[in-house]
């Protein structure tokens, strides 16, 4: 390794340090990789860490047998890929963050004669187009909210009808079809809701006005979700009354350590108030970074798609990389955007009072968990990290008929359904699918980061495989997989008495039926499975139905059989030409199918 060391070109680009097992450690950035990687080492009179670094970095490098580096254009490069390998491969000593989605925004096109409220995730520059927001939770809540109070054009076809509906007899739409409202006492609703959306203590009130009425008239069930939709509204955002003298749009991002968490906490503040809040928590270890920690977080953040950056951004703290970051996102952005750490003036008080909840959402994060579920999994089976994300597999099928797959997804105490998964699988074995189900998976790990822990459906040679094949994509996550109870030769499912083995890398274990931690890992397998044998129906239904129906055509069971262990699929079969399909079959076939 010293040799390379001494030969690193002087470019920017990306360095990766391997363990003796080849196993990822670390991924770094450099303007001048030469400089850089050797202000890590001292070369002579042998290759040792360079002893005025942190504790950190020396424990680190003392477990570096060999480097790899990619040479890049410019630093930026060196930013994006940096911050794309750590997502997809999860190295043991980088900070390891959540992705950012983008959020969604209220939005109101006044150009329009009865103008409505709506979702969008994209921002449309128009004159009399207005966005609030964005709303990390909660958009769509207040949207309902909106329409539940202001009699405002209810629905996108209303406004095209000749008379009046539904919506005007009870007393939600005040009939713009039958131009029983005009254009300006229209526009005094549209106003009141938009005032709502930024002072809610009028809609709150609203609500409520509206919630004893119903519970009055002994409509329990509607009085419940308008009691729901007010504590929505009122937990959109930490401080909903911040108001400041200045009109000025940013976001401020807060990250704050403590313990074994962190916390990542994001302002958005537009026309100097508070409109919405978002955060997520990080496992913190020894190797904490905090310059490492908000490249991520801000690199993650904002991409070319991400609507209505501010041009200003704050942080809670200086950071290595702040003005090369700034530089990368006016050019991904096409707009000037400033990254700063304000030391006075009303955006250092936004900073405080971000640290200020920071610290208590770690406070509030770490009552909770001390005695969870996925904090006693992560000690008892010796887990790398905190499995806030859990990813779980499982295959179907019926004598290597109608092959499918599924992947449930764990997140942060309750089931992730946005992130489920169906695969439709080729192999016909158990094994193979499982191998197929999670090739398939990793090759996906560039659009969605790899979890914090793998579930499976199996044995240990469910789990040696998937080690395996995360080893060869050079990820790092935890794998368990957890093998059914066999009684008479058949799984035992009985929920609270199965005695399930579950299998590490490092260890067997089989606990007492009474667990609670066998109880959650059986409970996850037990969702995957549901979840795979719920699509495997489903396909072997439209097998059956495709079946009947060339059946009916003259087609026998056989020759079904050949084109289908062929073409794999109803659908290739019918995509395949008039000359495939006569060659597997003959003429006559090809002509019944083409």
């Amino acid at each position: 390794m010293q040799s390379i060391i001494r030969t690193l070109p002087l470019n920017a680009g990306i360095y990766q340090y391997f363990d003796c097992h080849g196993k990822l450690l670390y991924i770094g950035k450099a303007k001048n990789l030469k400089n850089r990687v050797k202000s890590y080492w001292r070369l002579t009179p042998e290759l040792m860490p360079n002893p005025t670094l942190s504790h950190r970095l020396i424990k680190m490098l003392s477990e570096v047998v060999s480097l790899e580096y990619i040479v890049v254009e410019s630093e930026e490069d060196a930013l994006i890929l940096e911050n794309s390998l750590i997502k997809q491969l999860k190295p043991k000593y980088n900070i390891l963050l959540r992705d950012d989605k983008t959020y969604p925004y209220i939005c109101i096109d006044e150009s329009e004669k009865f103008p409505r409220f709506e979702i969008t995730r994209k921002i449309i520059k128009g004159k009399n187009i207005t966005y609030y927001g964005p709303f990390p939770s909660g958009a769509k809540v207040l949207l309902d909210a909106l329409y539940e109070v202001y009699p405002l054009v209810q629905k996108k076809s209303c406004i095209k009808g000749k008379k009046v509906c539904l919506f005007h007899q009870i007393g939600k739409c005040l009939a713009p079809c039958e131009n029983k409202i005009t254009t300006q006492e229209y526009a005094k609703i549209v106003k009141d809701a938009k005032e709502s959306i930024i002072r809610r203590q009028n809609l709150l009130e609203a609500l409520s006005d509206r919630m004893m009425l119903l519970a009055s008239q002994e409509r329990y069930e509607e009085a419940a979700k308008l009691r729901d939709a007010q504590q929505t509204i009122a937990s959109l955002t930490l401080f909903s009354s911040l108001d400041t003298a200045s009109l000025e749009n940013c976001d401020a991002i807060t990250i704050f350590a403590s313990h074994d968490r962190g916390v990542i906490l994001k302002l958005f503040i537009r026309n100097g108030k508070v409109i919405s809040s978002d955060h997520s928590f990080f496992r913190f270890n020894e190797f904490y970074d905090p310059s490492e920690a908000y490249t991520q977080a801000i690199i993650s953040a904002y991409q070319p798609y991400t609507p209505d950056v501010p041009s200003s951004i704050i942080v809670a703290h200086p950071f290595e990389s702040m003005d090369e970051i700034s530089l990368l996102l006016s050019k991904k952005l096409n707009k000037k955007i400033t990254i700063t750490n304000p030391q006075r003036g009303y955006k250092a008080r936004i900073i405080d009072l971000a640290l200020t909840n920071a610290k208590e959402l770690l406070n509030q994060k770490s009552r909770l968990q001390d005695n969870n579920i996925e904090s006693k999994l992560a000690t008892i089976f010796e887990l790398q990290e905190l499995p806030y994300r859990i990813e779980i597999f499982d295959n179907s099928h019926h004598q290597g008929e109608a092959s499918v797959g599924g992947m449930v997804v764990w997140d942060e105490g309750d089931w992730g359904k946005d992130s489920y998964r169906r695969y439709i699988l080729e192999a016909k074995d158990e094994y193979g699918q499982m191998r197929e189900l999670l090739s398939r998976r990793i090759s996906d790990f560039g659009e969605n980061p790899p979890p914090n822990l793998w579930i499976l459906d199996g044995g240990a040679a469910q789990l040696n495989l998937a080690r395996e094949l995360l080893k060869d994509a050079g990820v790092n996550i935890d794998v368990i997989a957890i093998a059914k109870e066999k009684i008479d030769a058949k799984a035992h499912r009985a929920k609270g008495a199965a005695r399930d083995t579950i299998y590490t890398a490092n260890d067997k274990f089989s606990l007492l039926s009474t667990d609670e931690r066998l109880h959650f890992v059986q409970k996850l397998r037990d969702e995957a499975h549901r979840y795979a044998i719920g699509f495997h129906r489903q396909k072997k239904r439209k097998i059956m139905i495709q079946s009947q129906l060339l059946e009916k055509k003259g087609i026998g069971k056989a020759t079904l059989a050949k084109l289908l262990n062929h073409f794999g699929s109803f659908e290739a079969i019918y995509d395949a030409s008039f000359e495939d399909i006569a060659a597997i079959t003959n003429e006559k076939i090809a002509n019944i199918i083409k």
